[in-house]
């Protein structure tokens, strides 16, 4: 079966006047969007304006929900009873929803947001939170969860269907969690190095750590965040050094592995 990757970018973080990023240039490049849903940023317009360029691009679209934080743009982390993690989770999911129907798309996938993302890596209460929510509005959604982690422990917990993400610009510890963006080096700006790093994780399968250490990596799709400078020219880089290495990169509920598993008939299974 030929490579396939999916390529990501989170976006619609502006907000009424302020825009963040360059989504434009962007969803031209990536195959799928992660949308702010309105807590950390974006709004009803912000919302329908990016699906509507999905629309246009044959993008699919996911909720990106966090923490109702504005101010800190959902970086801030916040401790919150579980149940109230999983309603806030819930009520972005269906806010993105009701905005995409005008643009008749489907939202397909759903990936935590900044701290509640990080404290979701963690933190299993947070974890099964989040998957819960997509468990009641939508248990099609597929849950983005980091590798290896309480994310992708409480999505297979839960049977959801679950895509391992990689980040192309953002640089990794040993134990897989991502260097801090407070600490130096957090982040990768150079669109060469986010390309090499992206091919090694659709190739090879590996990542190499902020200290040198060659470690596996399993992912299915790969971000690349739209709210830092130079985003586009990054994702440019990264897509055209995924389909020079041969791999394809298709938007994420298309991939082979994102497909429902068929289940076998019932005399298959006892050889009659």
């Amino acid at each position: 079966m030929p490579l396939e990757i999916n390529l990501n970018a989170d976006m619609g973080e502006g907000w009424g006047v302020y825009d963040i990023g360059n989504d434009a240039a962007l969803i031209r490049i990536v195959r799928t969007a992660s949308v702010a849903c309105g807590f950390h940023a974006g709004d009803w317009n912000t919302m329908h304006r990016l699906c509507e360029m999905a629309k246009a691009n044959g993008c699919s679209i996911g909720a990106h929900p966090g923490f109702n934080d504005l101010w800190g743009f959902g970086r801030r982390p916040i401790r919150m009873n579980p149940t109230d993690v999983e309603r806030m989770v819930a009520y972005q999911i269906g806010a993105l929803k009701a905005i995409a129907r005008y643009s008749g798309l489907r939202v397909t996938h759903l990936k935590p947001h900044g701290a509640l993302s990080n404290m979701a890596v963690v933190d299993e209460s947070y974890a099964l939170a989040v998957g819960r929510a997509i468990r009641v509005v939508d248990p099609r959604l597929i849950y983005v969860v980091h590798p290896a982690t309480a994310m992708e422990r409480a999505a297979r917990k839960l049977r959801l269907r679950r895509a391992r993400e990689g980040y192309a610009d953002r640089t990794y510890e040993e134990d897989l969690q991502l260097t801090p963006r407070t600490q130096g080096g957090g982040l990768i700006r150079d669109p060469k190095l986010a390309a090499e790093q992206a091919v090694r994780m659709a190739v090879a399968r590996e990542v190499v750590t902020r200290t040198g250490k060659v470690v596996p990596f399993e992912v299915d799709t790969i971000c690349v965040h739209g709210d830092v400078p130079g985003a586009a020219a990054v994702a440019e880089a990264v897509a055209g050094a995924l389909r020079t290495a041969g791999v394809a990169i298709v938007p994420l509920p298309d991939m082979a592995c994102m497909q429902p598993r068929r289940r076998r008939p019932l005399n298959a299974m006892v050889g009659g």
